[in-house]
C-alpha cells in the first residue's frame, strides 16, 4: 500500500464554479437528502395498501437509513478512484431505479429490499461536497459548503411534506415515482453539465480505500478534531430530538407526535444561516465559526431546559432552543467541512467518509443515550447531557486553539490554511 504519510502534490485547480452550477449541486443534495426522509410519512398508506402493520411498514424507513450508513462508508471513498461525473451519474441512476422499484413494489420485502438500496445509493451528497472543494479556490470553500448544507437541509425539511401531500393525494407509490422521475433527470442534466476531471486516486485498490478512511483519522489531527466535534454536537442533537418527541406527548404538553415535526420546522431558518456562516468561514477561518457555534449549543442547552415548564412559556423555550441548537450545529457542520477539505486534495472523499461516519456513530449514540436521559431524570437530564456534550467539544476547540497560539509553526498550518500548505503530516494529538 502506498505511503499514506507523505502529501502528494495538490492537484491542479478547477474551473470556477458559476452560481447557476452550484444551485444545480445543491438541488442535487436537497433531492438526494430528501429520499432519506419522505417514506417517513408515507409509513400508515403503505402499510396499509400493502395490507400490513404500521409496525411492519417502518422496516422500509430503517432500511433506508442503515442502506445509507452502508453506503457513506462503501461508495463515498470511490469519489477518489472514479471521476466525479461517472460517479454520480451512476448513483443517481440506481437511486432512480430503486426509487422507482419501491413504488411499483408488489410486498413489503421488495419495499424494504428496495428502501435499503436507495439508502445505500443516496449518498449523492457526500460526492457533490468533495467535488465542490475541488472546483473553487481555498477562500471559497466554506461560501460553497454553506450553500450545500443550505440545499440537504431544504431536501430533509421539505421532503416529509412532499412525500405526505403526493401520498394523500394520489396514493402512497406517487411519491416514490415523482423522486425516480426527479434522480433520474438529475443524472441527466450532471452527465451534461459536469467538467471532465481525472480522479486523485484510480490506481488505488478499493480495500485499501476502504482501510484509508481510519488510517487518516491516526494521521490527520485536524480531522479528528473537526470529526469530533460533529460527533458531540450531533450526539447532543440526537439526544434532544429523542426526547423533544417523549416530552412533548407526556403530561407536560399532551400533544400528540406530529407536534415535533411542526416543531423542527423552526429549523428552515438553518436554510440562510448556513451560506452566512461559511462566508465568514472564508474570511476569518472555521475555528472563530466552531467557536460561535460551540458556544450556541452550549446556550441552547440552557434555553431547551425551560421547556419543562409546559404551558406557553415552556413552548416558547423549544422553540427558541431548538432553532438555537439547529442553528449551531449546522454552521459548526460548515466549518468542519471546511476545515476537512483543505487537508488532503487527493483525498477529500475518504476523508469525508471519516468524518461523516464519526458524525453517524456520534448522532446514534446520542439518540441511545437521550432516551436513556429522558427515563433516568426527563427532559432536564437530556439538557443536561446535550450541555456535556457542547462541553467536551468546547473544551477540546479552547485546548487546539491555545497549542497553535503557542506554537507558531503550527498556528501557519492549522485548519485554514490550503492544500498546498499542508506538507507535514503530525501525529495524533
Amino acid at each position: 500500500m502506498p505511503d499514506m504519510t507523505a502529501a502528494p502534490p495538490p492537484a491542479p485547480p478547477g474551473p470556477a464554479l458559476s452560481r447557476r452550477f452550484l444551485l444545480l449541486l445543491a438541488l442535487t443534495c436537497a433531492a438526494a437528502v430528501g429520499n432519506l426522509y419522505f417514506a417517513q410519512a408515507l409509513t400508515p398508506l403503505a402499510a396499509e395498501g400493502l395490507g400490513v402493520s404500521t409496525g411492519a411498514a417502518t422496516l422500509a424507513v430503517t432500511a433506508t437509513q442503515v442502506g445509507y450508513a452502508a453506503g457513506n462508508y462503501l461508495l463515498v471513498p470511490l469519489g477518489d478512484r472514479f471521476p466525479h461525473r461517472r460517479l454520480l451519474t451512476v448513483l443517481l441512476c440506481l437511486t432512480g431505479l430503486g426509487l422507482l422499484v419501491a413504488g411499483l413494489a408488489p410486498g413489503l420485502p421488495v419495499l424494504v429490499t428496495a428502501s435499503a438500496a436507495v439508502g445505500l445509493t443516496s449518498v449523492a451528497a457526500s460526492v457533490v461536497g468533495p467535488l465542490a472543494a475541488g472546483l473553487v479556490a481555498p477562500g471559497r470553500r466554506g461560501e460553497v459548503s454553506g450553500m450545500l448544507a443550505s440545499g440537504a437541509i431544504g431536501g430533509m425539511l421539505l421532503s416529509r411534506a412532499f412525500g405526505g401531500s403526493l401520498a394523500e393525494a394520489w396514493g402512497w407509490r406517487t411519491p416514490y415515482l415523482v423522486a425516480a422521475t426527479v434522480m433520474l433527470l438529475l443524472a441527466w442534466v450532471l452527465a451534461a453539465a459536469l467538467p471532465v476531471r481525472p480522479a486523485p486516486a484510480a490506481d488505488r485498490p478499493y480495500r485499501a480505500l476502504l482501510a484509508e478512511p481510519l488510517r487518516l483519522l491516526r494521521t490527520e489531527p485536524e480531522l479528528r478534531r473537526s470529526s469530533f466535534y460533529q460527533a458531540t454536537v450531533f450526539a447532543g442533537f440526537s439526544a434532544v430530538w429523542t426526547g423533544v418527541v417523549l416530552l412533548l406527548t407526556g403530561p407536560a404538553y399532551g400533544l400528540g407526535a406530529p407536534a415535533a415535526g411542526l416543531l423542527a420546522l423552526v429549523g428552515a431558518a438553518t436554510m440562510v444561516c448556513t451560506p452566512l456562516a461559511g462566508r465568514l468561514t472564508d474570511r476569518r477561518g472555521p475555528d472563530l465559526v466552531n467557536l460561535v457555534c460551540l458556544l450556541g449549543t452550549l446556550a441552547s442547552a440552557v434555553v431547551l431546559a425551560a421547556g419543562a415548564l409546559g404551558g406557553a412559556a415552556g413552548m416558547a423555550a423549544l422553540v427558541v432552543g431548538t432553532l438555537l441548537l439547529d442553528v449551531a450545529m449546522q454552521c459548526g457542520m460548515v466549518a468542519n467541512t471546511t476545515r476537512v477539505y483543505a487537508l488532503r486534495a487527493d483525498a477529500r472523499s475518504r476523508l469525508t467518509t471519516a468524518y461523516m461516519t464519526c458524525a453517524y456513530l456520534g448522532g446514534s449514540a446520542g439518540s441511545w443515550l437521550g432516551a436513556r436521559a429522558f427515563g433516568a431524570a426527563g427532559w432536564p437530564g437530556v439538557c443536561a447531557l446535550l450541555a456535556l456534550c457542547a462541553a467536551a467539544a468546547l473544551a477540546r476547540h479552547l485546548a487546539a486553539v491555545a497549542r497553535q497560539r503557542t506554537g507558531p509553526r503550527a498556528g501557519r498550518a492549522a485548519s485554514s490554511a490550503p492544500d498546498a500548505d499542508r506538507k507535514s503530516r503530525r501525529g495524533p494529538r
